[in-house]
């Protein structure tokens, strides 16, 4: 078999030596070990595994390093010491997402009977109104390092939107691809910001390939595709979840975390950001269980869990939480042994259930997720149910996006109480007083 192909960018671009991406220090295979220079690549060159970003830490004195995050802005660049961008990232112009709200959803708790402690570490209030703004952001500062004049992706949605605003900010060109039938509010907050953004004929998977393709084409010499050239890089700013929970938890591990699975990578760069943590002494060392979502119309990872297999086999997508519907995951193979780790599951629920949790949400938290964020508090439910979360461990539930994004999944559901005339008689007789 042959090589991985590199593509015009990495032929004429010194890496070695000439980029400065902070304390990452090389790529590194996530399946040999096999190291190399820092780059737009990422596939390994031996086994065509996937590369992911090595660091040389800062080490030293914990507490010493916690004043330093404290004294950073209040945005991801507060623990640039621990991502892949130069020292001087926050100076550069930028959206700044991050520093989400850590809720702490006591009405919620109180419904599903959890004594221990229930958070949602809300996302939406990102620039774009999902987590994307984060990966986004890392993938950005790699782009400048390479000298890209094009930022693109392949998108189910939401990072869509983020690459277009990113690149608005940075002064970039972008050109986004994405399924012909994404949701109306995905595709109008993707074109917006002036962008290319072309509808492909298919599924994720088929866009995704497509894109893979331009690669190789030197149409895209110049083009750093968020999620594959620059991949590595890009899946590190999921990281920042796992330090903001910490950090706004005092410290501190959470017992459980449920998070959503599209491609996979959100949960497995928060498991390498909570490892992370241990490992530079910034919270104590203990047992923690991370628990996969994915919608039932596109499960392949859920399914692998439940029968035992290690291989993911990839399915069809056909589900209303469309920013999940990929259907052959990269990191599923990851997930299941991060899952079996850590003692967690992958589970799934059905589209009404998702729906269910979306209104739950709304009418004790006042937050409107979007399809995603339904999907992991449905599944928190059904785990809860299963007893296979401890109602009086403390859990961290993700929601990743807006449900402005995504109305058409609860607009059946939600609507006016009544319709009355302009009078109290018509009120009263609504049974509304």
């Amino acid at each position: 078999m042959a090589a991985p192909t590199t593509t015009h960018a990495e032929n004429t671009r010194d890496t070695a030596d000439a980029v400065d991406l902070g304390p990452a220090a090389a790529l590194s295979c996530r399946e040999c070990g096999e190291r190399s220079p820092l780059g737009p690549s990422f596939a390994c060159q031996a086994c065509f595994g996937p590369l992911e970003v090595a660091y040389e830490l800062p080490e030293g004195d914990p507490e010493a390093l916690r004043r330093r995050i404290a004294a950073g802005p209040d945005n991801i660049w507060r623990y640039a010491p621990l991502l892949p961008v130069p020292a001087d990232a926050a100076a550069h112009p930028s959206l700044n997402p991050g520093f989400t709200k850590l809720v702490k959803a006591e009405n919620l708790a109180r419904e599903l009977g959890i004594e221990g402690g229930l958070h949602i570490k809300d996302d939406s209030g990102n620039p774009t109104h999902s987590f994307k703004d984060r990966v986004v952001a890392i993938a950005v500062e790699a782009a400048r390092a390479f000298g890209f004049t094009t930022l693109s992706c392949s998108s189910t949605g939401n990072l869509a939107g983020a690459v277009g605003a990113a690149a608005a900010r940075a002064g970039l060109r972008s050109c986004v691809f994405i399924p012909h039938d994404l949701e109306q509010g995905k595709v109008v907050m993707a074109a917006v910001y002036g962008g290319d953004l072309v509808g492909i004929e298919g599924t994720y998977d088929d866009v995704n390939r497509f894109c893979s393709e331009l690669i190789g084409d030197p149409i895209g010499a110049d083009w750093g595709f968020v999620n594959v050239n620059l991949r590595p890089y890009y899946g590190e700013g999921s990281k920042t979840l796992a330090y903001e929970i910490c950090e706004q938890l005092g410290w501190r591990l959470p017992d459980n975390l449920v998070i959503p699975i599209a491609s996979g990578s959100q949960l497995t760069k928060i498991d390498k950001g909570l490892r992370e943590l241990v490992r530079l002494g910034l919270v104590a060392d203990k047992p923690y269980r991370i628990f996969g979502a994915q919608a039932e119309g596109c499960s392949p990872v859920a399914r692998a869990f439940k029968e035992g297999r290690d291989v993911v086999r990839p399915v069809k997508p056909d589900t209303i939480a469309k920013s999940l519907a990929i259907g052959n995951p990269a990191d599923g193979p990851y997930v299941l042994d991060i899952a079996r780790r850590t003692g967690g599951a992958v589970e799934d629920v059905d589209d009404g259930q998702i729906v269910e949790a979306i209104r739950l949400l709304a009418r004790t938290e006042g937050i409107f997720a979007e399809t995603a964020g339904g999907v992991t508090l449905g599944v928190l439910r059904k785990l809860l149910a299963s007893g296979r979360i401890d109602p009086a461990e403390e859990t961290v539930v993700l929601n990743t996006g807006d449900g402005l994004k995504t109305l058409d999944a609860v607009a059946e559901t939600a609507g006016p109480s009544a319709i009355i005339r302009p009078d109290l008689d018509s009120f009263r007789e609504a049974g509304l007083a």
